[in-house]
């Protein structure tokens, strides 16, 4: 399977993930985490949920990551995620050298890559590590989509 197949396999775990976080009265976001060819690490938005403003998504995943592989270092690991990581995230994912993160939309001014603090792909911004290979808009439409069903 390509690399671009296998990126739309997880991205649609993804959006599975982040129709749970709507059915929970959360902002629709899913992530992944995939090592070595296999998830190890999933999470859904539940900050309104667990009333915690760091319940991200990606930062559940990376948690769940991190105890599967009993280790800080996901340098060796992808982070899939519908929606481009915030600021808070991208510091989380920087921290942990994930190589690669793929997300289908950008998240306009919180973004971390594309938005005005670019966390996740400055190469000055976190010491002893380098950005990720970063990879946006795969399954974008699909992921906007279910971004829009959340009542502002």
């Amino acid at each position: 399977m390509s690399e671009m197949a296998l990126d739309a396999v997880y991205l649609r775990r993804c959006l599975e993930l982040a129709r749970l976080a709507l059915a929970a009265g959360d902002v629709p976001v899913g992530a992944l985490v995939t090592h070595a060819g296999r998830v190890i690490g999933e999470g859904c938005e539940r900050t309104r949920e667990c009333l915690d403003p760091t319940a991200h998504a990606e930062v559940g995943a990376i948690r769940n990551a991190c105890r599967a592989l009993g280790t800080f270092d996901l340098s060796c690991a992808t982070l899939y995620t519908t929606v481009e990581p915030c600021v808070l995230c991208a510091y989380a994912i920087r921290r942990t050298r994930i190589g690669r993160v793929v997300f289908g939309v950008n998240a306009g001014t919180l973004g971390g890559a594309t938005g005005p603090y670019s966390l996740l792909t400055d190469p000055t911004s976190v010491m002893n590590s380098a950005p990720p290979s970063v990879q946006a808009g795969v399954l974008a439409e699909e992921c906007a989509a279910l971004l829009a069903e959340y009542p502002t």
